[in-house]
């Protein structure tokens, strides 16, 4: 029994240590990404700020095409909203949509039913025109604040790497 306890414990151990590896690994390929994006730092943190404010509001699968349009219209790097729209991942994404829906109620005083458990902006507009109104209403409040941070933290980052270069 001993025996059994200590093999698991080694198989835990295993699967927190590969678990923490490709966590480090996506984290070094976004960021590798983010350092191979051209232009000069307004014009990318203005992509990735728009990639943000994207991502907060409740418009899966479209994040990237909505991103995408408003930095060519904003004058942005396409390729940084891009990237920007990854903010909201499947774990991040019941967040945003619930605080999206919380926010929106708060502002517009309406009440109706919601399922976090939706999958797209299609199955969001099945739940009903005020909750849709309500959770694409909040994730604009919610995605201001998000997307000018992010425009700064950017610019930061990319005038620093750019500094170091020369």
């Amino acid at each position: 029994m001993h025996e059994k306890e200590m093999k698991k414990t080694e198989q835990d151990s295993k699967a927190k240590k590969t678990e923490k590896f490709f966590k480090k690994n996506k984290i070094r390929e976004f960021t590798k990404q983010v350092k191979q994006l051209h232009g000069d730092p307004h014009y990318v943190a203005m992509g990735m700020a728009i990639g943000v404010f994207i991502s907060i509001t409740p418009t899966m699968p479209f994040h990237t095409v909505i991103a995408v349009a408003l930095a060519f219209i904003f004058r942005g790097s396409k390729a940084a909203a891009a990237l920007g729209v990854w903010f909201c991942n499947p774990l991040t994404a019941p967040l945003f949509y619930w605080g999206s829906y919380k926010a929106g109620m708060f502002i517009l005083g309406d009440s109706g039913s919601f399922n976090v458990n939706f999958e797209s902006i299609l199955e969001l507009f099945r739940l009903g025109a005020d909750v849709t109104m309500a959770m694409i209403t909040g994730g604009v409040i919610l995605g201001i604040l998000p997307g000018i941070s992010a425009y700064f933290l950017t610019k930061k980052i990319f005038l620093t790497i750019r500094s170091r270069k020369t």
